[in-house]
């Protein structure tokens, strides 16, 4: 077995925000909160699978979830204290996040205690009202996009922007595409085909009637190929493309629903029950 990379749901009652397109709210997954009870039990368990996660040759830490991770300090505080006792510690450690509740005070805690050296911003939209009511976001919290990334880079973590390809960035030139995310300070960016289950969500029919056409997802793609160089290949197949200084890959299987023969996992979720599943949407995906 091989897991490219560990998300952790960071456990929370609730997600401050609302996305339209949330893949959390198209299927419901209850999972008790064992890892913030007071028994050491859990703690142990929990331990135990992040030091599977390293013995399978794990590498990467996302902090994620079905709600801001940001929401929840005392775990993270608690999860960097935890990951100091493994035997070989995470050292790559991400924060998913579309930058609610984040200023300077708390990039600084994510940064210097945590340990998190990428902050992947998810966008719905390169407009802040846009991408504030893609997101669903309060209007006291909602993001300044440039202002945050600015910050983000000011605490020299990379800057990855996940970009949720909506109908938002419809006739985007791509050349303009790429520029804006450069203008923002991207490092990386992931672009990303929104996902639904074919239900009758609400986040399903938002999806179908708001994702990118596809002719412009095309010419986003021609333009990759056209401009792009090749920098490698990821383990689970998809390119890392170098375009204009930034390192671009395209995610088209963001719900991991591809099989691989050889056990190599995209992911593993670590869920706040304190075992690890290989799909978001199947508890029958249990591992561990």
């Amino acid at each position: 077995m091989k897991i490219l990379s560990l998300s952790v749901v960071v456990p929370n009652s609730h997600c401050i925000n609302n996305c339209k397109f949330c893949v959390s709210r198209m299927h419901c997954n209850s999972h008790p909160n064992l890892i913030e009870k007071p028994n050491p039990f859990f703690y142990n368990e929990y331990r135990k699978r992040l030091e599977f996660a390293r013995d399978n040759g794990c590498n990467t830490v996302m902090l994620t979830g079905c709600s801001e991770p940001q929401q929840n300090k005392i775990f993270l505080r608690d999860f960097a204290t935890m990951n100091r006792t493994l035997p070989s510690p995470f050292k790559w450690i991400e924060l998913q996040t579309t930058g609610v509740l984040l200023d300077k005070e708390y990039l600084e805690f994510l940064t210097g205690y945590v340990g998190v050296n990428t902050i992947s911003v998810s966008l719905a939209s390169y407009d802040d009202i846009t991408n504030s009511l893609y997101c669903g976001m309060r209007e006291n919290v909602m993001v300044n996009i440039e202002q945050l990334c600015k910050q983000i880079k000011e605490y020299n973590c990379n800057l990855r922007l996940s970009i949720n390809l909506t109908d938002s960035f419809q006739n985007f030139d791509p050349k303009f595409f790429f520029d804006c995310a450069k203008n923002f300070g991207a490092d990386q960016i992931t672009l990303r085909r929104l996902y639904e289950d074919g239900s009758n969500s609400a986040p399903a029919k938002w999806v179908r009637e708001h994702r990118l056409d596809d002719k412009t997802y095309n010419e986003l793609i021609q333009y990759i190929n056209d401009n792009g160089k090749v920098l490698g290949v990821l383990t689970d197949g998809r390119k890392k493309i170098s375009i204009n200084g930034m390192s671009t890959v395209v995610d088209g299987d963001c719900m991991s629903k591809t099989i691989k023969e050889d056990e190599t996992y995209k992911y593993l979720i670590l869920r706040p029950n304190c075992h690890l599943y290989s799909q978001w949407d199947d508890d029958a995906s249990l591992i561990f």
